[in-house]
């Protein structure tokens, strides 16, 4: 039986930031990324601050790697409308603190945008979206290129490389079923659970180092706070939904009485007013030999 391990986006505040942990972000980042991420130094971030409830509805690491490229990985709980808006504006706040004032352009390295949800965002039922933009020539259709020289400075081969890269993983969409070792990820940022025929980099140390046994007691104390406060959100979104979908129910059902009752009074029968309205047969009789 697996062992219980915390959160990966809990230890994102109090476990990865930790240089003898880097292996498991390392892990991550290269299942991901489909190449090896060796990390510098982890850098700071808003997201890794405490509030006055140790909430985890999100937060977010920043990564510095020997190549000098720099990965934001953001995990998010809560369902956001705009949630698109806020990775353009995470990207470009991260390119403007990062970048000194005087330093040529051509310093910022690429950028890495993983963003971890657990709500559905846009629409799609896979799990992980990689963002590949182009820009395309709106009457040749052309791919602008990078000019040799930029190509030599940058060292890229398209004008994408220079761009921000970004990953979307819709983990609620994942089946459980772990076909490759960025599946196996996937499992354990869904359940927290590392089994043991996984072998994705880094896994192996989150298993080892995000251990619920092995935390201090204050930080047990912390992190089964976090998932009571997490727990209690749920409840609170769960219960707003229901409450929302009853509403919109009662008043569907109101505005198919209204027709029927204006339907009853053309004569049509009830199976034709059945099929204008969600009304049962039962409750349009009913209607039909109410005194009203």
């Amino acid at each position: 039986m697996s062992k219980k391990l915390v959160r990966f986006d809990w230890a994102m505040k109090k476990l990865l930031r930790h240089k003898a942990n880097f292996g498991i972000l390392e892990g991550f980042l290269s299942e991901l990324l489909r190449f090896d991420i060796s990390i510098e130094s982890i850098l700071e971030s808003e997201g890794n601050k405490q509030d006055e409830y140790d909430k985890y509805n999100r937060v977010d690491i920043l990564v510095k790697s020997q190549n000098n490229e720099l990965m934001l990985v953001e995990v998010q709980n809560d369902s956001e409308i705009d949630y698109f808006q806020r990775m353009i504006f995470g990207v470009s706040k991260l390119v403007t603190e990062y970048i000194k004032e005087g330093e040529p352009y051509g310093t910022i390295k690429k950028i890495y945008s993983i963003n971890i949800v657990y709500f559905g965002l846009g629409q799609g039922k896979d799990y992980v979206y990689e963002y590949k933009g182009e820009f395309v020539g709106l009457h040749t259709n052309d791919i602008l290129l990078p000019t040799r020289p930029q190509k030599q400075n940058f060292r890229v081969e398209k004008v994408s490389d220079i761009f921000p890269k970004y990953f979307i993983l819709k983990v609620n969409n994942f089946n459980d079923v772990a076909k490759n070792t960025l599946d196996e990820w996937i499992y354990f940022l869904k359940n927290s659970e590392v089994k043991e025929d996984f072998v994705a980099k880094g896994l192996d140390k989150a298993k080892e180092k995000m251990l619920y046994e092995n935390l201090s007691e204050e930080d047990k104390k912390m992190y089964n706070r976090s998932v009571e406060n997490r727990r209690i959100e749920m409840s609170v979104i769960y219960t707003r939904e229901l409450e929302t979908e009853l509403k919109i129910k009662n008043e569907v059902q109101k505005r198919d009485v209204e027709i029927a009752k204006k339907l009853i009074k053309r004569n049509l029968t009830n199976e034709e007013i059945s099929e204008d309205t969600d009304l049962t047969i039962e409750e349009i009789e009913q209607l039909r030999n109410s005194k009203e």
